[in-house]
């Protein structure tokens, strides 16, 4: 789904928990409508269902009404394997959680976080990548 959608979709909800999904690291950052801001959080280094028991330490942690996934394209807007691999992350946690999931297209959000000179380029994009879909409301 894209950004310009979620307001009509996201009606009531007020707190998110982004994702920046890699194959190895996983960036995570929390934000709400409130401030429409995102916080960096520890970056997920691990694979598999070591993955997701961490998401789902996260999501206990900080009850968010949804979740936000980085979906990334190539600068044309095509797709790649990436792009494939955090869609089916996007819809592996509809299915385990049973929140609803906002897919965000994520061109440039590592670039523009290790430009920024981020520590934690992950943590940073998932906050890029939140951000903007926070500003996506009216």
């Amino acid at each position: 789904m894209s950004p310009a959608g979620a307001p009509q979709a996201a009606t009531g909800l007020r707190t998110f928990l982004a994702f920046d999904f890699g194959l190895r690291r996983t960036g995570v950052a929390t934000g709400n409508l409130i401030t429409r801001t995102a916080s960096p959080q520890a970056t997920i280094a691990a694979e598999g269902d070591a993955r997701f028991k961490a998401v789902e330490l996260r999501i206990r942690e900080w009850q968010p009404d949804a979740l936000v996934v980085g979906i990334p394209y190539h600068p044309d807007g095509t797709s790649h394997d990436n792009t494939a691999r955090a869609q089916k992350f996007a819809r592996q946690l509809r299915g385990r959680y049973g929140l609803q999931v906002f897919e965000v297209d994520e061109r440039y959000s590592t670039t523009e976080a290790l430009a920024e000179g981020a520590a934690d380029a992950d943590a940073a994009s998932a906050c890029i990548i939140l951000e903007q879909f926070l500003r996506s409301f009216p």
